[in-house]
């Protein structure tokens, strides 16, 4: 292994301050350092080294600045503890051993894949599901950013945008055949999903169709459960974590919900944003015997949001941003960078919210996701890709140009190393892309959602 600039003595034992860690398949189990140590160790043998104990003194460093990242409440994730690692072997000068590191993670990222197609291998998506999609994009000329880029260049993305559009509306109509034949069962459908996946127009267009089979949908909005902004948690730097379940009415929801199925009125609270304060018994609510009860939530599979409904009378269906596009390095587009984009962009016009905040906060958006919808994907009847194949030059055009201020805050800050990372990995995915006219986009597109200009009311 190269020589080091060390931050720390070698022989310096580093304590951990946290005991968890979350895997990719959604469960929570005890941390080992000595992971770490095997898995730069393992690098550094690939590139001739034999040094256990430079790795397990690189370990340390490892942990010392998870120390700096995360509070001890805090669970991170093993994709974000790999992450820190890379840095930690970059910033020593092990340049070699971190480039073995990072091919380590590829290969075992293909092992996994390549077991069959039951095996689980990104936030518990099955591996037909991202094959069915990538396949997709390689028929059509979109699976890399230089193959999206000339269809933008020779005049053809017009063609992309009109295919991705008809596929996307294919799978609408699936998950909408399904209801019709269950209709005399089924009394509440839950549409669950990640922040920004596309919930809300995939949830609109299922409504458009049912609605001609003399099934109307009805929301209810779970966002005005949401208990008063002093009662929320707090994240580990003292913002109100709106991510978690916890910061809902649960009882209340349960309530409700059993009141609705059994064809009595509820009265629905109203939350304002503004001010942070929910005001009960604001709106009387009633289902009718043709009327479907649906519910958008980004903790919808969450067995304690629906707990008082019996199983039968559900189905749950689930949507991600299953982006099946490689950059110029061969590395597949991360599904959470293209989703906090989106967040990023709308949040920015939508709610005035700063881009900055949006990557900064992001690390308990991610955390939430790992905890309480991964690991109940697999209970689910239906999974949708909401990822539109063409999307990411729009988002380049919106957002681009902020990254430079964002790197500027978060370089110095040890406790925001991870949307350093992060922000970083974004802006060199959007600076691969061209530009194109977003008059293209349909204004009853699910992208309109997030870059405006779309046709319905959100």
């Amino acid at each position: 292994m190269e020589e080091i600039n060390g931050l720390f003595p070698e022989k310096e034992i580093i304590s951990f301050k946290l005991n968890k860690v979350i895997k990719r398949d959604g469960r929570i189990v005890a941390f080992n350092k000595d992971k770490i140590t095997d898995a730069i160790f393992r690098a550094a043998v690939e590139v001739g080294g034999s040094d256990r104990e430079m790795a397990d003194t690189l370990a340390n460093k490892v942990v010392a600045m998870m120390n700096q990242v995360y509070t001890p409440d805090v669970i991170p994730s093993v994709e974000e503890i790999q992450d820190l690692t890379e840095r930690v072997l970059s910033e020593n000068g092990h340049f070699i051993t971190a480039k073995a590191y990072i091919l380590y993670r590829d290969e075992h990222k293909r092992l996994r894949e390549g077991k069959n197609e039951k095996i689980i291998v990104q936030d518990n998506i099955p591996y037909k599901i991202l094959w069915k999609y990538f396949a997709w994009n390689v028929d059509h000329n979109c699976d890399t950013a230089e193959k999206l880029n000339e269809r933008i260049k020779n005049g053809t993305i017009g063609k992309l945008i009109a295919d991705a559009e008809a596929l996307y509306d294919e799978e609408i109509n699936k998950v909408a055949k399904r209801i019709i034949e269950n209709r005399d069962r089924i009394r509440l459908v839950i549409v669950a999903g990640p922040s920004s996946s596309g919930k809300t127009t995939t949830t609109t267009k299922i409504s458009e169709v049912l609605s001609k089979e003399n099934i109307s949908f009805v929301l209810l909005n779970l966002d005005n459960y949401f208990k008063d902004i002093e009662e929320h948690p707090k994240d580990e730097y003292g913002d109100y974590d709106f991510e978690t379940p916890q910061a809902l009415d649960l009882p209340l929801i349960n309530q409700h919900l059993f009141d609705l199925l059994k064809g009595k009125t509820v009265k629905m609270p109203y939350y304002d944003f503004k001010t942070g304060k929910r005001f009960l018994d604001r709106t009387e609510f009633k289902l009718e015997k043709n009327q479907i009860l649906l519910i958008d939530s980004l903790h919808g599979l969450y067995d304690e949001m629906t707990k008082s409904i019996p199983h039968n009378m559900k189905f749950k269906f689930y949507i991600e941003a299953i982006c099946q596009i490689r950059d110029k390095d061969g590395e597949f587009v991360r599904w959470s960078d293209l989703r906090m984009l989106r967040r990023m962009v709308r949040d920015s016009w939508h709610r005035a919210y700063n881009p900055l905040r949006t990557v900064g906060h992001w690390h308990y958006v991610r955390r939430a996701e790992m905890k309480y919808i991964v690991p109940f994907i697999n209970k689910v009847d239906y999974v949708f890709n909401g990822a539109m194949p063409y999307e990411l030059p729009l988002h380049r055009k919106k957002m681009l140009n902020q990254f430079p201020e964002i790197l500027k805050v978060y370089e110095g800050d040890p406790k925001k190393i991870d949307a350093y990372m992060r922000a970083k990995r974004v802006q060199k995915l959007l600076s691969e892309f061209v530009e194109f006219d977003e008059a293209l986009v349909p204004a009853n597109s699910l992208v309109r959602e997030f870059i405006g200009g779309s046709s319905y009311k959100y």
